[in-house]
């Protein structure tokens, strides 16, 4: 047996069907056949029973399935471990993002990253930070980045701080806020507390709520265009051509929004995590 045979076998048994087997594995009917024999013929035992509703392993058969999964599965760890000897840092890296540092500066983080480390296989996930802190917690992710504060027992670095700003178009930059329509958008539960917070203070009660988007990028859109005005992070506001005003709070704070990684002591121990650890600060938002 080759690692071909070990290909077969596990596509047999997923789809439970010749036809379909050769068909993914683009090879005819009979080779799959022919190699089955030799297979049985080399084991001395019954690998299949075939019938109406498919094909079915027989009690040998699963175990050398069962053991076919584990060669395989040791022979991709062993090319990994030679792809790290050869070249560097490999292996996979599961990062949660949020949605505004994925939009504005993970392009750029990525692309220094990749450029370093090549090797390593990068998955990313976007959603609003507390859904992604909530799946870090569930250990789905290796790190993530956040925004907003979330208690968090293991490392939590400060990678970013950005000003929170009221925008409108500039037509309308000399009308009071109240007068202008307001334009909500899809956020986290943190940053709806802390703009709750804000619009209590300031006497503010957007009643002429006339559109609510689930896209900060559209919601910046929109103001430009002169539909209303909304209430931002500095970090979408890059073209943004309109009118902004900094906020702060009533006791003189200003708004802010804080960017953080966070990661446990024990996932430092991946050359691949320490490595997307040690690219981050070279993307800082100056």
């Amino acid at each position: 047996m080759d690692e071909r045979d070990f290909e077969l076998l596990m596509t047999i048994e997923k789809t439970k069907n010749i036809t379909h087997a050769a068909d993914l594995l683009y090879i005819s009917q009979s080779a799959i056949s022919k190699r089955i024999n030799a297979i049985e013929h080399e084991l001395g035992i019954t690998l299949l029973l075939r019938s109406r509703n498919g094909v079915h392993f027989t009690p040998a058969g699963e175990s050398v399935l069962y053991h076919t999964k584990k060669v395989t599965d040791e022979l991709a760890l062993l090319r990994q471990r030679i792809k790290i000897d050869k070249h560097g840092v490999s292996g996979t890296l599961r990062a949660g993002v949020s949605i505004n540092y994925a939009l504005y500066q993970l392009p750029e983080l990525l692309t220094i990253f990749r450029n370093k480390f090549p090797y390593v296989d990068t998955h990313i996930i976007t959603e609003h930070s507390r859904k992604i802190y909530l799946q870090l917690l569930d250990g789905y992710f290796d790190l993530a980045i956040i925004r907003g504060e979330f208690p968090w027992k293991g490392h939590k670095k400060l990678i970013d701080c950005d000003r929170i700003y009221a925008i409108c178009s500039n037509k309308d930059k000399n009308k009071p806020l109240n007068e202008i329509s307001f334009i909500g958008r899809k956020t986290d539960t943190v940053f709806e507390r802390e703009l709750s917070q804000w619009m209590r203070e300031n006497n503010h009660n957007p009643e002429r709520q006339g559109i609510y988007v689930d896209n900060i990028s559209t919601c910046v859109e929109l103001v430009d265009r002169g539909l209303g005005w909304t209430v931002v992070p500095e970090i979408c506001l890059r073209h943004f051509t309109g009118h902004r005003i900094p906020l702060s709070f009533k006791n003189g704070a200003p708004f802010v929004r804080s960017t953080w990684l966070v990661y446990t002591d024990e996932i430092t121990a991946l050359p691949q995590v320490r490595a997307f650890i040690e690219t981050i600060p070279t993307t800082y938002r100056k």
